[in-house]
Formats: C-alpha cells, structure tokens, sequence
C-alpha cells in the first residue's frame, strides 16, 4: 500500500493540533495550580528576536490550514489573528482541525506533482505538491507545534515526551 497526500497530511494535523489543545489545557491547569492568569504567557518567547508564543499557535493552525487547502485546491478559510485569550486559542484549533478534516481525501491525494503556488514576502515559488507537503508544511508546521511546546515546558507546564507524542493508538 503506498502512503498517500492526505494520510501524509490531515491525519498528521489532527493529531499534533490536539495534542497542542491538549497541552493548552494542562496548561490551564498549571496556572490555576499555581495561582496566576494564562494571559501572561501568550507573550511569552524563548528569544528576544522570535515571534510571541500566541503568534506560534497562529502559524501552525495556518500551516495546516493552508497546507491542506493549497493542496486541494481551494481557497482557506480566513481566520483574523486575533486570538489574546486562552479560549480563543483553542477554539481557533478546533476551527483548524474541523477544516482540515472538511477537505475530502479525494481533493488532496494525487497531488504529487501539482504545481503548488507559495506566496511569499518577495514573490511567489512554485514547488511540486509532494516537495511541498514534506519539504515545508510538515518542518514548519512541526517547527511552529514544538516551540509552543518548548515555551509551556519551559514556563513550568509539566510535559514530557509522551505528551508531545500523544497516545500511540
């Protein structure tokens, strides 16, 4: 059986995005614990120079979405970049996971050597979908995925690797 565009994708976003919801929620739990707002940790960076951990949610719920969308060929819902709050982080990724799964698996497999238009800050780049899919929507999505995980374990958010991972079922 060969491995197809949308078991490669859709099934590999659901996956991360609940567990990052499920991160969120512990998350939750560590701040409540310990008596201070999450808010304080949506600005939260490992660096001076990176983007805020609430920009990190945004990137790899896009990533997916536009992922999936460019692949199939349709246009992707616009979400507004608007999220401040712990409720609307997570609602933002059931919106994510709930689209992806909306894009029928026939609309995404055989996608290999579509023509698949990037833009970017200085044009666009036209990779094939396969080069795509695994040479820059998975890095950047599991890129983006990791650092929120790296920002939570490193305010204190009791993580390990199989939280990372999620259940192997």
């Amino acid at each position: 059986m060969t491995l197809s565009m949308h078991s490669a994708s859709v099934p590999v976003f659901v996956r991360m995005l609940g567990n990052l919801d499920a991160w969120l929620e512990r998350a939750e739990a560590h701040a409540r614990a310990r008596k201070f707002d999450t808010s304080v940790l949506v600005q939260s960076r490992l660096a001076p120079d990176m983007l805020a951990f609430g920009k990190q949610i945004q990137i790899a719920c896009d990533s997916a979405k536009f992922g999936v969308a460019r692949l199939a060929g349709v246009e992707a819902p616009k979400f507004e970049d608007v999220e401040t709050t712990w409720a609307e982080f997570r609602e933002r990724i059931a919106k994510t996971v709930a689209y992806v799964k909306s894009v029928p698996a026939a609309q995404i497999d055989g996608t290999e050597a579509k023509d698949v238009v990037l833009p970017r800050r200085d044009g666009t780049i036209t990779l094939k979908g396969e080069f795509y899919l695994k040479h820059f929507v998975l890095p950047n999505f599991y890129f983006h995925v990791t650092t929120v995980y790296a920002l939570l374990r490193h305010n204190g958010v009791e993580l390990g690797k199989s939280d990372y991972l999620g259940a192997l079922q």
